[in-house]
């Protein structure tokens, strides 16, 4: 199989999935043909691929669960206006939840309220759990073994990222209205008020 010929597939299997793409996945694509390609090939592929989207309001992401195209995020702003839903909106006792399970898994309910001063409520994590951003990662070894809460390949991929250290550290964000522009505030929101649940999928637009 030519090289090019090689590149289109890749890129046309990027394009159809509704699901990010590991070499691997692609891989898997070629398995009837008689001269499979090596790994080494679409690695070769995806980077030119990803070349070539260097001055496209796209690009060619490698998040946490594989491969992606996606609106580049300078663009969003525009390509957001396109969406019938409205932005999601949490409230701060949300994000902050989040940023503690984020940044201090795996850790517990009660390390989570003894930090934040305030209990926590149940639909927070209620939201979190069905979401799969976070996840039980086991039970500490104390009376009443409680869960331990970590975040998912799903809340990586959400966010853009790939691995965790990817995020800024806790002393470089200031404001937490920031860390992520269309996880907008509801001001009006008590502090344990049940979140909303209308959310868009994806921190960022997918190209299919």
């Amino acid at each position: 199989m030519e090289f090019k010929q090689l590149k289109n597939i890749v890129e046309a299997a990027l394009l159809a999935a509704d699901h990010p793409l590991t070499v691997d996945q692609i891989l898997r694509l070629f398995e009837e043909d008689e001269q499979q390609p090596a790994k080494d090939d679409i690695r070769k592929a995806i980077a030119e691929l990803q070349e070539e989207c260097a001055e496209r309001g796209y690009e060619l992401k490698k998040i946490a669960s594989g491969f992606r195209y996606q609106t580049r995020v300078d663009i969003q702003p525009w390509v957001s206006k396109l969406r019938a839903e409205k932005p999601p909106r949490y409230s701060r006792a949300f994000m902050e939840t989040l940023a503690l399970i984020v940044y201090r898994q795996p850790i517990t309910r009660a390390e989570i309220e003894d930090v934040r001063g305030v209990s926590v409520s149940s639909s927070i994590f209620k939201v979190l759990l069905e979401r799969e951003w976070v996840k039980i990662v086991g039970h500490k070894e104390v009376p009443g073994r409680p869960a331990m809460y970590g975040t998912t390949k799903k809340f990586l991929d959400y966010f853009n990222l790939n691995t965790l250290n990817e995020l800024p550290s806790l002393a470089e964000i200031k404001d937490l209205d920031k860390v992520h522009p269309e996880l907008e505030f509801d001001e009006v929101e008590q502090e344990n008020a049940p979140v909303q649940l209308e959310v868009i999928e994806g921190g960022a637009e997918t190209r299919h």
